[in-house]
């Protein structure tokens, strides 16, 4: 892959991550969300989420300003929880009320979570809000986090911590398509393996819907 230089630095820097975020392709967060991740493959299921009656959630999209080369954090939820268990996840959970922001909601959460303090984070916009057929309307977060953090992870909540580089999430070949039979219905997502982890579900479908507003 030849690196991409832009007026901000590499194609893959915190930097240059920041400023796509802040100008996104395909339209409005607010009105795109149908056209993006495996939303477009999914159809009928998603007519079907829509008509439940979601909760409120957000999770934070942390990109670690490391250079050229930005690393994203995840998190592996503990085997115990009721909702995603065992699942690899961005730190997040539901919005608490009316006057709680998806921002407030995300940062709060990944200090319960792991231990990220909102003094490392800057949020700089949201990508479109991800349908969970688990009965959520999910607003995620993307931020840059300045590196000198420490973690704490919550026993309760998350087994483990890890970063992947942002350059090979945002790579398309890592991307792979699958599918799995859910009453009734085929359902089509995404995963993307790395090193001995398995990102999928949800949290690939945010990080497609990044690739696609971003850096497609």
């Amino acid at each position: 892959m030849i690196e991409i230089q832009t007026k901000d630095g590499a194609l893959y820097s915190a930097a240059e991550f920041r400023r796509r975020a802040m100008h996104q392709m395909g339209g409005p967060v607010d009105l795109s969300w149908r056209e993006h991740g495996d939303h477009i493959l999914n159809p009928e299921i998603i007519a079907q989420v829509e008509t439940f009656k979601l909760r409120d959630a957000a999770v934070l999209v942390p990109v670690i300003d490391d250079g050229d080369e930005a690393r994203v954090i995840f998190t592996l939820r503990t085997s115990t929880l009721r909702k995603h268990s065992g699942q690899i996840a961005f730190p997040g959970g539901k919005i608490d009320g009316a006057d709680e922001t998806p921002e407030q909601a995300a940062m709060r959460e990944a200090d319960e979570e792991i231990g990220l303090k909102g003094s490392f984070v800057e949020t700089v916009a949201r990508l479109p809000v991800y349908l969970a057929s688990t009965g959520f309307r999910i607003t995620p977060v993307l931020a840059v986090v300045q590196p000198g953090f420490d973690l704490k992870l919550n026993p309760d909540e998350v087994d483990d911590v890890f970063e992947v580089p942002l350059s090979f999430l945002m790579a398309p070949g890592n991307h792979i398509r699958d599918k799995r039979m859910i009453d009734g219905l085929d359902r089509h997502f995404y995963r993307m393996p790395y090193e001995t982890r398995m990102i999928w579900g949800i949290t690939a479908g945010i990080v497609r819907t990044l690739y696609e507003r971003l850096y497609a």
